[in-house]
């Protein structure tokens, strides 16, 4: 076997695994129903992500910024058809060239007019042809595959944002955990909070799913500049861990539950961007917030008459304990999705190294 058969048959078997792969990469993306992070994916959001953070950069105020990254999702969306395709169709020309023999040039018109079903070109023999058909098969396939799932999409977008703007109404704009409590002191009384965790614990199990399913999701922004599905989730979940270590009322165990829904949730979408954190964090570990803002968020419900538990340092230990589940993959997304300014999420600095980085940073200084 010649040394140029040798190399056309590589460059045949490069070609095949390119196109394959790239189909792989549109069905993991839309179709597969489990988080599977892509390669392709993640090259074209972080490519146009470094543009938008150029373009952000040169605006004076949030509403500027946020206006140009409402852009961000649906063109990074788009943009991976036209990815797609051009590495279906240089797979699809390498393995024309390797058949037919002709020139690099001819196997890429061949293969576009092939791709995109024009039909201007062609070569004669049955390998050729019906490589043709598979890659005009392939490509609307991948255009199928998109137009089908953006109403998906848009469907879970739809039903994120009908709770992030009800929460408005309980909890303010940009939401907050005392606002919350404060307002339902004064509305409802404290005793319907009950009726709220329910509907958050289910808002959490859809958001992990089609957030993890639909990646792009992550990225899409509220329609109002001061709403986000991240600082939302930091209101309930602070709401929560607020009412169990603080509220003097009867402990109600479907707040546990939303928040242990809400920090897994938070921790698997987090995954995906490869946020580190420890998964089973001690109770005094360091988190975002202060034992000063802590102090100043019970002074201000104690002066609305909100009944305090009497123990404010176990009162402490418990909201720690419950945050510390949270807090960085919440801090990390606000930063990913450059959330708006909301108090206990978005306001917080941007994550330093995690607890298990730090430990395994003091484990090497050991040894």
């Amino acid at each position: 076997m010649s040394l140029m058969l040798l190399f056309r048959l590589a460059v045949f078997c490069l070609g095949a695994a390119l196109a394959a792969l790239t189909f792989y990469s549109a069905v993991k993306t839309f179709v597969l129903p489990r988080a599977a992070p892509d390669l392709v994916v993640r090259v074209v959001f972080r490519t146009l992500r470094r543009l938008f953070n150029f373009l952000t950069g040169r605006m004076q105020t949030y509403v500027e910024r946020d206006a140009i990254m409402a852009f961000f999702a649906p063109t990074s969306l788009m943009a991976l058809l036209p990815a797609w395709l051009v590495l279906v169709s240089l797979g699809y020309a390498g393995m024309y060239w390797a058949l037919d023999g002709g020139s690099l040039y001819e196997a890429f018109v061949l293969s576009g007019s092939s791709l995109l079903t024009l039909g201007f070109s062609h070569r004669d023999g049955l390998l050729v042809t019906s490589l043709s058909f598979t890659e005009a098969v392939l490509g609307l396939m991948m255009v199928a595959i998109l137009i089908a799932y953006l109403p998906t999409i848009y469907a879970a977008f739809s039903r994120r944002e009908a709770a992030v703007s009800l929460l408005e109404v309980r909890a303010g704009s940009p939401p907050s955990a005392v606002e919350m409590l404060l307002r339902y002191q004064r509305l409802h009384g404290l005793n319907r909070l009950g009726e709220l965790w329910p509907q958050w614990e289910l808002w959490f199990t859809e958001v992990e799913e089609s957030h993890t399913s639909l990646a792009a999701l992550v990225f899409f922004r509220s329609p109002k500049p001061e709403h986000s599905w991240v600082t939302a989730a930091g209101a309930v979940l602070d709401a929560a861990a607020l009412t169990n270590a603080v509220v003097g009322i009867p402990h109600d165990m479907q707040a546990d539950l939303t928040l242990r829904a809400g920090y897994l949730a938070l921790r698997t979408i987090a995954d995906l961007f490869n946020v580190r954190y420890d998964p089973r964090p001690k109770p005094d570990d360091p988190i975002s917030v202060s034992r000063e803002e802590f102090e100043a968020a019970c002074a201000q419900l104690a002066a609305q008459d909100v009944p305090l538990k009497a123990d404010r340092d176990q009162a402490w230990r418990d909201f720690a304990g419950w945050r510390v589940n949270y807090d960085r993959v919440l801090v990390a997304l606000a930063y990913i999705t450059m959330a708006p300014p909301a108090p206990w999420s978005s306001d917080r600095p941007r994550p330093g190294p995690s607890p298990l980085d730090i430990r395994a940073k003091l484990r090497r200084r050991r040894q």
